[in-house]
């Protein structure tokens, strides 16, 4: 994981903001237009996964109609899953 701070962000996050949020270890992630971030001593941390995670073997399919909240990240779409924001590579969801 990175260290890199979400500069000027004057949204407050929290259990009523209207963003998803994903539990993520000892603290909450916020996913943001796109993004990810949670606030730290302060200020807000980018969140982005360095390698590529494979995401664990689920029966369910994410797609329009699966019931799982959606944010557009980057050039594709994640699916909120539990704890996880999963993304469709191949023939399997990696962890993002």
């Amino acid at each position: 994981m990175t260290h890199a701070i979400h500069e000027d962000h004057t949204h407050e996050h929290g259990a009523d903001c209207g963003h998803a949020s994903v539990e993520h270890g000892d603290h909450v992630d916020y996913l943001h237009d796109g993004h990810v971030h949670h606030q730290h001593e302060g200020h807000y941390d980018e969140h982005e996964v360095d390698a590529h995670v494979t995401a664990e073997d689920h029966d369910h399919e994410h797609g329009a109609d699966c019931g799982h909240e959606t944010v557009e990240h980057g050039d594709h779409v994640d699916y909120v899953h539990g704890e996880h924001r999963h993304a469709p590579h191949g023939d399997h969801y990696d962890e993002h």
